[in-house]
């Protein structure tokens, strides 16, 4: 296939375009894959039948290696002549097998036993199998930075203004600990996925013919086979819910990505340049900023993985109008139902651009140092209002508030007017060298950024390693 003739832009600019992103999720996403993944539930349907004692090991065998040599064309081909997906791969499977196995190629099965199971089957393994490890090197990448920079003063920022101080390291522990406990939700998720085997209304109504087996039992051992678990209960389709989990986790982590994206980027803003590209500072890179100004260097790969978040976080509303089907089942959930894998994908490729653009920037301790000195001084009003409540003032808020304006207005520093304000002297008598170190130098008033950032960078290495 052309890329270039592709209906959506994540395949022509982003699935296609990456050739190692392509070939690490080409056997999950594609649609190939899918056909594979039916082919795959249908074969240990038959595996599952011969251990029960259904039909023949041989019989089984024979069905299982058919399985393995389905080709997506034939089935869509199929598909095209009689109008059923699953009766047409049932087909394709049926005539690659002698006469004594082909009544046992989707015995008992309704198509939603093999959907759902193959839906859940590859989630599943595409989650654990290559969308985890690649979530925990960037949660290993932000651990670093953050260990790196655990020490190195950055102005903190609320509502876009400056705040009081922290330090950068403790700026990206908090993307730490939220984006490790997203990757928790996202295990906890794949692993709750849910396949059945239960027949037209979820009734083991068929399974139920067979005398002296349980049908639960069949379910199960199909389920074990597959490594999935069972649904507790079904109707023709399997609950919708672990799904609809499984959806909001990877959306809810994107949330993360985007959120981190968009900090990035703004600390890239010209007024503020605290973190730069490193390809801003190289002439011999070609990447070109802007079609006119060619002095442009722009945080387009962070702005990238916002925009894809904007694009895909809403297919959540879909996932959980997945949830309602019409009594046993209705088709108003299949056409929808097979985009999630397509979400996964650009979740991923989130993640993807995400690892290589953190890899690509550097933050610029020098210019952090820059930003903290010239803005310093009216941090100081919160140290004094709180050392100022310690040590008995009735009305410190109040205080520091009027001190921070009057020196605002009076084009003086806040530091010095503090110390010429007399009505502040008895209270500021009271306070230890550190503290009155603290209203003199800002800069100072870290907390326990540093400590805090290391405490949390430890206790995400420990939680990686069990994952």
């Amino acid at each position: 296939m052309n890329p270039f003739d592709a209906a959506s832009p994540f395949d022509a600019r982003y699935y296609f375009a990456d050739a190692e992103f392509f070939a690490r999720w080409q056997p999950f996403v594609s649609e190939g894959a899918q056909v594979r993944y039916l082919a795959r539930v249908e074969a240990a349907l038959a595996e599952t039948l011969a251990q029960i004692g259904v039909c023949h090991k041989e019989a089984a065998t024979e069905i299982a290696h058919a399985a393995t040599l389905i080709t997506p064309e034939e089935v869509y081909a199929e598909e095209r002549r009689i109008q059923h997906n699953i009766r047409a791969l049932v087909n394709c499977i049926r005539a690659k097998v002698s006469d004594q196995a082909k009544a046992y190629v989707h015995l008992f099965a309704t198509s939603a036993d093999i959907m759902d199971t193959a839906r859940a089957l590859c989630l599943r393994e595409a989650a654990l199998q290559v969308l985890l490890p690649d979530l925990i090197t960037l949660e290993r990448q932000l651990i670093k930075l953050a260990r790196d920079h655990a020490e190195t003063p950055q102005m903190g920022r609320t509502h876009g203004q400056h705040a009081v101080p922290i330090t950068f390291g403790f700026a990206v522990s908090l993307f730490v600990s939220r984006l490790g406990q997203r990757i928790e939700s996202i295990v906890q998720a794949a692993k709750n996925l849910r396949g059945k085997c239960a027949g037209a209304v979820g009734a083991y109504n068929a399974l139920a013919l067979l005398p002296g087996v349980d049908p639960v039992v069949v379910e199960t051992s199909l389920m074990n086979r597959l490594g999935l678990l069972p649904s507790e209960l079904s109707s023709q389709v399997v609950q919708p819910e672990p799904v609809c989990d499984f959806v909001y986790a990877l959306v809810s982590a994107w949330g993360v990505l985007a959120n981190i994206a968009d900090d990035f980027r703004h600390l890239q803003r010209s007024e503020i340049r605290e973190l730069r590209d490193k390809k801003a500072a190289d002439p011999s890179s070609p990447v070109v900023g802007s079609s006119t100004m060619p002095h442009k260097v722009n945080p387009k790969d962070f702005e990238n993985v916002k925009s894809l978040w904007k694009a895909y976080m809403p297919r959540l509303t879909t996932a959980l109008m997945d949830q309602i089907s019409e009594h046993q089942r209705d088709l108003t959930n299949s056409a929808s139902m097979r985009f999630v894998t397509e979400m996964l994908a650009a979740f991923a490729y989130g993640v993807h651009r995400l690892r290589g653009t953190l890899e690509g920037v550097e933050p610029d301790r020098a210019r952090m140092h820059e930003v903290l000195e010239q803005g310093k001084d009216p941090v100081s009003a919160e140290p004094l209002y709180v050392l100022l409540a310690l040590t008995g003032h009735p009305d410190a808020h109040e205080a520091a508030r009027v001190l921070a304006r009057q020196a605002r207005k009076q084009g003086k520093p806040l530091a010095q007017v503090i110390q010429e304000d007399r009505s502040l002297a008895p209270y500021l008598d009271k306070l230890s060298t550190e503290q009155k170190a603290v209203l003199a130098d800002p800069a100072r008033y870290l907390g326990v950024a540093a400590r805090r950032t290391r405490e949390v960078c430890a206790i995400w290495e420990k939680r990686l390693a069990v994952i």
